[in-house]
């Protein structure tokens, strides 16, 4: 019997159906992306979701992002984006300010050192998404299809 190469990754000679093996595909295929993202971050002492939070502040660059904005383009929605926003804030890479429009918010806004930590982590970012390109653009866009679709 030859294995696929899930199945060899995993030593698990074969799934109930393919809808099964579909979500351990998925799941172990995140995680692997995981594993490659913390190992990038590690030297510069960042999480993946700081790393997120601090992307997403970067998009919103010069305007100040509310705590909630953060929590609602989060890819974690299990993530404490308050606890998130003040590590990065001890680290320098962001600041709070009360709101000028309702002062029971927040604003946190990426300072310019983090806005250069991105820039350094960009290019980390490029070399890892290098790997991806062993797909076709084509493949890549339907390996996205496929997944939108899946979430519904």
């Amino acid at each position: 019997m030859v294995l696929g190469k899930l199945e060899q990754e995993i030593r698990q000679r074969e799934f109930q159906n393919a809808y099964q093996k579909t979500i351990v595909n998925v799941l172990y295929t995140s995680n692997w992306i995981s594993y490659q993202t913390n190992q990038l971050l590690k030297d510069y002492g960042l999480s993946a979701q700081q790393y997120n939070v601090l992307r997403i502040l970067r998009g919103q660059f010069p305007e100040p992002a509310s705590v909630g904005l953060i929590i609602s383009r989060m890819l974690d929605k299990m993530s404490n984006a308050s606890r998130l926003v003040e590590k990065l804030r001890i680290k320098g890479l962001v600041e709070r300010k009360e709101s000028k429009k309702d002062r029971r918010q927040v604003d946190v806004i990426i300072t310019k050192r983090g806005l250069n930590l991105l820039k350094k982590l960009d290019t980390l970012f490029e070399g890892f998404e290098q790997r991806l390109h062993i797909l076709s653009e084509e493949e890549a866009t339907m390996l996205n299809d496929l997944l939108d679709k899946l979430r519904g």
